[in-house]
């Protein structure tokens, strides 16, 4: 095949998998003329790298390239892999491999860490909410899509995975390797924080949670709590039908979140009447890694003016994703939903300023009062666990709220 007729078969392959995003996407000429034009522009692009780039280009790794720009352009949860990668998510996806223990999006271009599971892997080594991975094993983040990245993250119980990590206050990346392990979320937890406030605290919202924090309301109540926090610090991980059924403990009526997308008819989950347990005065606690599930529950409160919600703005995440095939062997994992706010605001918006729950009632979290403090920035040795915060001012904030509330 000659070197023209090359050019032409990836050239045309490259615009047939850009019409595909396109159509994808729900993008039609009669209604929106402009984004098929683009592809005039797109393929001005092509001819010019073609003659005048300063050596022949790999038109394979360029078609790639501009594919999973693409897609991270449109949110964090959209991916484009390419065969190879396609090949192996699909031989890995229900193999139930070991991992980590956190919680991670993208966030300006880059993995983040949203939040960590006490006790896993990835807290016993130092990792934290908030910490930026440059590269994984020696290669950007900024060049993988989401669902590379936490390909990455699984892997065989005992096998180590190096992370460099941008932390606020370091000149340079720490490195940190993570061994991976099974993962087991702890129960819910419960304590008397003070005279007849109870605080109940889930860890992440997979299923059965609902019933378990349901038993601990009940418990502090028979220990004489009269008024109850909830706190979602850190809850990132878990199922949205189960997020609904945590916040309808507390609500016996309201919208509590629906979702919908442009193809993607609209469902909106109502509060039962019948499954609320309570009617205890309540305050939630959410924090930078709030997210997903947390965020449901937190935003149903709020609107419903069930409760105030206290801390720092949220994650901002919430998106249901459609896996397609690409006749190539590649495929795109495209959003086509996301869940919405009683009061209709969009939980994850492409804009991270835009994105989240801000609560009525903002503490800032003195979490970083709990990062490695050594000058050499370098990561904490395995084991060893983050300085605590001396003061919980979040939570202090909580109950005096409460404690203001007759």
């Amino acid at each position: 095949m000659s070197k023209q007729l090359k050019i032409g078969v990836l050239s045309l392959s490259f615009f047939i998998v850009l019409l595909v995003v396109l159509g994808g996407l729900g993008v039609h000429a009669a209604s929106n003329d402009g984004a098929y034009r683009q592809l005039g522009v797109y393929s001005e692009v092509l001819s010019r790298i073609r003659t005048e780039y300063v050596e022949e280009p790999n038109f394979s790794a360029v078609t790639s390239g501009a594919l999973h720009g693409l897609l991270d352009s449109l949110d964090a949860n959209s991916s484009y892999l390419n065969p190879e990668e396609y090949k192996f998510y699909k031989s890995h996806q229900n193999d139930g491999r070991s991992n980590i223990g956190a919680t991670v999006s993208k966030r300006f271009g880059y993995a983040a860490v949203v939040s960590v599971i006490p006790g896993g892997p990835a807290d016993k080594n130092g990792i934290q909410s908030g910490d930026i991975i440059e590269a994984i094993e020696g290669k950007s983040t900024h060049e993988m899509s989401l669902a590379a990245i936490q390909e990455q993250l699984a892997g065989k119980q005992g096998s180590t995975i190096e992370f460099a990590v941008v932390r606020p206050g370091k000149a340079e990346p720490q490195k940190i390797t993570v061994t991976r392990d099974n993962i087991s979320i702890p129960g819910t937890t419960d304590k008397m924080v003070e005279d007849g406030i109870a605080d109940i605290q889930p860890l992440a919202l997979t299923k059965g949670k609902a019933q378990e924090v349901a038993n601990k309301v009940r418990e502090e109540q028979k220990k004489g709590a009269k008024k109850l926090i909830l706190d979602l610090r850190n809850v990132s991980q878990g199922d949205p039908a189960e997020a609904a059924a945590v916040a309808n403990l507390f609500l016996n009526h309201g919208i509590i979140t629906y979702v919908q997308g442009q193809k993607y008819p609209k469902q909106t989950l109502t509060a039962d009447p019948q499954k609320a347990i309570t009617n205890l005065p309540l305050v939630v606690l959410v924090n930078r890694g709030t997210a997903g599930p947390g965020e449901i529950v937190a935003a149903a409160i709020l609107d419903n003016n069930r409760g105030d919600v206290v801390g720092d703005k949220t994650f901002g995440s919430g998106s249901i994703q459609k896996v397609i095939d690409i006749p190539d062997g590649s495929a795109l994992i495209l959003s086509i939903a996301k869940y919405y706010t009683p009061s209709g605001k969009v939980i994850e918006d492409p804009d991270p300023l835009h994105s989240g729950i801000t609560p009525n009632i903002l503490v800032a979290s003195n979490t970083d009062d709990a990062l490695p403090d050594d000058e050499e920035g370098a990561a904490p040795a395995p084991q060893e666990k983050p300085k605590q915060p001396k003061d919980d001012e979040q939570l202090r904030r909580a109950v005096e709220v409460l404690k203001a509330r007759t």
